[in-house]
């Protein structure tokens, strides 16, 4: 008779990866950074072989660059890195929307809804209009239901946080994007699949024209 397999705790390294996310996220770690693997073993009162198993956890996120005899840095977006992430992402939901518009059921429409109203309440909150946000567009992917099309979404998004103006707004872009989720719920809510479409790449079009600007970033 075979003994039962005992499931391990959470793996350490993976506690040190998501302690890691949570200070590049924070600023803590800022884009380009070198990270100092002595400095941060004893601070977390680790070993070294933890840590490097949780860099490769981020650099296959693409949160951390690993250079040669050089160590590990926080990954800079370039202005090209930014530019076709939010091609690739205006591409996927926009299909994704246009999909929920036609299939999505009653309810899944409401919690759209919900979470739309949600975000109407923290427009004057930053940190937390920018969670709302994505918990709007990661809630949409989920109705439609293509398990790949999350997948690149979420790793899409979490790089787009390293974009060195994450906490900057181009004047005036906060009350834009909260006008376009507007359009967009309400064109999902009519089931209009194409004006979904069209509206969610408008969204992203017009985001990445305020990322352009030299003090300025904004919410997809």
């Amino acid at each position: 008779m075979t003994t039962p397999l005992k499931l391990a705790p959470r793996a350490l390294y993976q506690e040190v990866a998501e302690r890691l996310r949570q200070q590049i996220f924070g600023r803590e770690l800022e884009p380009g950074a070198w990270i100092d693997e002595l400095k941060l073993c004893a601070e977390l009162g680790i070993s070294r072989t933890p840590l490097r198993e949780a860099l490769k956890v981020l650099a296959a996120e693409g949160l951390v660059t690993m250079k040669v005899r050089r160590g590990a840095y926080v990954t800079e977006m370039s202005e090209r890195d930014v530019r076709e992430a939010y091609q690739l992402l205006a591409l996927l939901e926009s299909d994704a929307a246009a999909r929920v518009a036609l299939n999505a059921t009653g309810s899944e429409l409401g919690e759209l809804q919900l979470l739309h109203e949600q975000l109407e309440q923290q427009a004057q909150e930053r940190d937390a209009f920018f969670a709302a946000n994505e918990q709007f567009h990661l809630r949409l992917l989920e109705i439609e239901g293509n398990r790949w099309r999350q997948q690149i979404v979420t790793d899409l998004r979490r790089v787009m946080k390293l974009n060195r103006h994450h906490s900057l707004f181009k004047q005036g872009r906060l009350a834009e994007s909260l006008q376009e989720h507007r359009a967009l719920l309400q064109a999902l809510m009519q089931r209009q699949g194409d004006a979904a479409a069209r509206l969610m790449r408008a969204h992203f079009d017009n985001g990445l024209a305020a990322a352009a600007s030299p003090a300025a970033q904004t919410t997809v």
